[in-house]
């Protein structure tokens, strides 16, 4: 079920754009095929996490049992998000989430131009049209988290689990390598903060002599969260933004206009538009300072002379991490990155190629052992710097042990014991009167949790 969680995630992308596609074919009409509470689930969402399972993965009669089934634990949990006043989705996340799977897509297709041509739409147009599904989909994440917090598996239990594993069915490993860096930030110069403040306060001043905010924020906002948007965040909650920007907006009345102020992104001044209750909407434009080629090349200095120090035995790759890396997720653990869907250290080659084109390219006919020349990217928040990569281990195609394998076992008994929780817990919101009524096409599925005897 898991897997089918995560297909409605990024299949959610689809289900509009699915039905606009041409077609010679004539189109069947779309019609309600169960309902869940106040919710519905439509053939055509059926149909368009159907296509994209099979595109990847071998059919049977079951998998379109399979697909209404995920739908179905998908509506449950946002049913039970709605009700829970602690779930909260803030519009940075939705825009965060729009534009992680857009580049996704825009990438299977090569190019914004082809993306926006083979639609017939733009991506402001189709991030517009899906905006209200992608904030559902990240409350039925929420809610699922929550439905699942908590839950360990102990080495015994993960012991049990292997054990229990038929030995043709143990899972085969694919090559998978292990790897660290340290990461080197340019520099920003006194006189390009100054720059980027000054800019900021000269978009301030013609807001005050009456210019429009979100004009402005759309033509000079460095905020790829807001900035499309005419610098807009609605519903906007302490928790949810660095300390310095929540500080001014919950400072603010409705229709103030700030000072411009500092956080680690660069320059910011805001305007209120409404304050409701512990929630306020703002308008605000972000002016980053720019990075020059003089302080790239002194960041990729400074790796130079650390790379150095390393060669010579002067200090080891970890302490070089720990004294001067500027990456915080992986300064303090001997630079090592960690795999941020499994928790675990090792990546297949092939998911860190998609998670990070540039270190894939750089580990190329390096050796366990090898430390790459310092090589230029960009971070996870768009920033540019430099790094150098040590690769630690490189792994054989093998059969999963419980020696070599530990961390991936404990992560599938961990899954498997999550997915009985899930399902004791779906049969008991359904045993507590949920309304539920499925078409009669799919009566005859064999769902693994109680559907349709509730």
């Amino acid at each position: 079920m898991k897997r089918f969680f995560l297909l409605g995630i990024i299949s959610v992308f689809c289900i509009q754009s699915c039905c606009a596609q041409p077609s010679q074919t004539p189109q069947v009409v779309d019609k309600v095929v169960a309902v869940i509470g106040g919710k519905i689930i439509l053939e055509s969402e059926v149909q368009s996490q159907y296509m994209e399972y099979v595109a990847e993965n071998a059919a049977n009669a079951d998998t379109r049992c399979k697909v209404l089934e995920d739908l179905l634990y998908q509506k449950l949990l946002l049913l039970e998000a709605e009700k829970d006043t602690t779930m909260t989705v803030s519009e940075a996340q939705v825009e965060q989430e729009m534009d992680k799977r857009l580049n996704y897509y825009i990438g299977q297709f090569g190019s914004k131009e082809k993306f926006e041509s083979f639609y017939g739409k733009t991506t402001d147009q189709f991030k517009d049209e899906l905006r209200g599904d992608v904030k559902d989909i990240l409350l039925a994440q929420q809610m699922r988290s929550k439905v699942t917090e908590n839950i360990t598996v102990s080495p015994e239990e993960v012991r049990k689990y292997y054990e229990a594993i038929p030995a043709d069915s143990i899972p085969f490993i694919n090559s998978q390598v292990e790897i660290a860096q340290i990461t080197k930030m340019p520099e920003i110069t006194d006189a390009e903060k100054e720059e980027a403040k000054q800019k900021a306060e000269d978009l301030r001043q013609r807001v005050l002599k009456g210019e429009s905010i979100s004009t402005l924020a759309i033509a000079y906002s460095d905020d790829p969260g807001s900035a499309k948007t005419g610098g807009l965040y609605k519903n906007m909650r302490r928790g949810e933004f660095v300390p310095e920007f929540e500080k001014v907006a919950f400072s603010l009345k409705d229709g103030d206009v700030s000072e411009v102020f500092e956080t680690q992104y660069g320059y910011h001044f805001m305007q209120v538009i409404h304050r409701h209750g512990d929630q306020v909407d703002i308008k605000h434009i972000l002016i980053v300072p720019k990075v020059s080629e003089d302080d790239l090349g002194r960041a990729k200095s400074v790796l130079d002379s650390i790379l150095g120090l390393i060669k010579k035995d002067s200090i080891t790759f970890p302490e070089a991490a720990a004294r001067f890396s500027d990456d915080k997720n992986t300064k303090y653990n001997g630079g090592q990155v960690v795999n941020p869907q499994s928790g675990m250290s090792r990546w297949d080659m092939n998911q860190l190629g998609q998670f990070d084109p540039t270190i894939s390219f750089t580990l190329n006919n390096m050796k366990p052992g090898d430390i790459s020349e310092p090589v230029f990217y960009n971070t996870p928040d768009a920033k540019q710097a430099y790094r150098i990569v040590k690769l630690l281990n490189v792994t054989k195609p093998h059969k999963a042990n419980l020696t070599d394998d530990y961390q991936q076992m404990q992560s599938l008994a961990l899954v498997k014991k999550e997915l009985k929780v899930v399902s004791d817990w779906i049969n008991q919101k359904l045993k507590e009167g949920v309304y539920i009524k499925i078409d009669p096409e799919y009566q005859n599925c064999h769902f693994v949790n109680n559907w349709l005897n509730p």
